[in-house]
């Protein structure tokens, strides 16, 4: 492969600084059949020297998205809501035990999800709601969307977590879109059950396509983000889908991978 160029895309660094963060671009040209093998030793270096690599082909798409989509739990949002809520249950460690084996794939997102959300029942609403001051945002988070909106670009969460989360952060952050579960909630206390459809990883799929349709976008200009494996099927519709921080399989799902750094 040849170099035609490398730009710094981010701001010029102070040698004596080694505390600040660098991007930098390599635009590459030549034998396309060098480019699996490049990649392999590309991201095995990445992974040895703790930085991220990406890789992007150059088209007409590339420099013109128009759509971010984004997970919440772990991706918006530093934690899990449901794991939180568990904490203040008192199930804390059963529905981590759940969690851990839909991890090892042994339940599907439904199921799994349905169980967990069983241990909830009995929890007041109010202590529900003291959650939404107390999980921060994912580190740049409030600076990308605010970036984004002011390049016009249409945002949306697609979530398997909860609404009342959701809505919150679509209150403070401006996201044009969206999605999340319904945590069914009567006579001031957490029923234990949620108000279909839940959203699983095909329904964000889905979701994503729908809002691109909407809005007129090719699903080519569209960025998805996410951690889990629910996320895989709308990173894989994504033109640009983008494991953060997210999972070994998740990580290999995807075409581009920030473990690194923040949003």
């Amino acid at each position: 492969m040849n170099v035609d160029r490398i730009d710094r895309l981010s701001a010029q660094l102070s040698p004596t600084d080694l505390t600040t963060n660098a991007c930098i671009e390599f635009a590459v040209s030549g034998d396309a059949a060098r480019e699996s093998h490049m990649r392999a030793e590309f991201l095995a270096t990445a992974q040895k020297l703790s930085v991220d690599i990406a890789f992007q082909r150059e088209s007409i798409f590339r420099r013109n998205r128009r759509l971010f989509a984004f997970d919440m739990d772990s991706t918006l949002i530093q934690g899990e809501v449901i794991d939180e809520l568990a904490k203040m249950a008192g199930v804390g460690e059963q529905v981590a035990k759940i969690t851990e084996a839909a991890m090892r794939g042994e339940l599907g997102f439904d199921e799994s999800f349905t169980r967990r959300v069983a241990l909830l029942r009995g929890l007041p609403a109010e202590r529900v709601h003291t959650l939404l001051d107390s999980i921060p945002l994912a580190d740049g988070a409030e600076r990308l969307i605010r970036t984004l909106k002011l390049l016009g670009y249409k945002t949306a969460i697609l979530s398997g977590g909860f609404n009342f989360f959701a809505q919150h952060l679509q209150r403070n952050l401006g996201i044009d879109y969206v999605y999340s579960n319904e945590l069914e909630i009567e006579d001031g206390k957490v029923t234990g059950r949620v108000i279909p459809p839940i959203v699983n990883g095909d329904r964000k799929a889905a979701l994503l396509g729908e809002i691109a349709e909407r809005e007129g976008i090719s699903l080519e200009q569209v960025v998805a983000v996410g951690d889990g494996a629910n996320d895989i099927p709308m990173l894989s519709l994504a033109g640009m889908g983008i494991a953060y921080r997210a999972k070994p399989l998740v990580r290999q799902s995807a075409d581009q991978s920030i473990s690194c750094l923040g949003l």
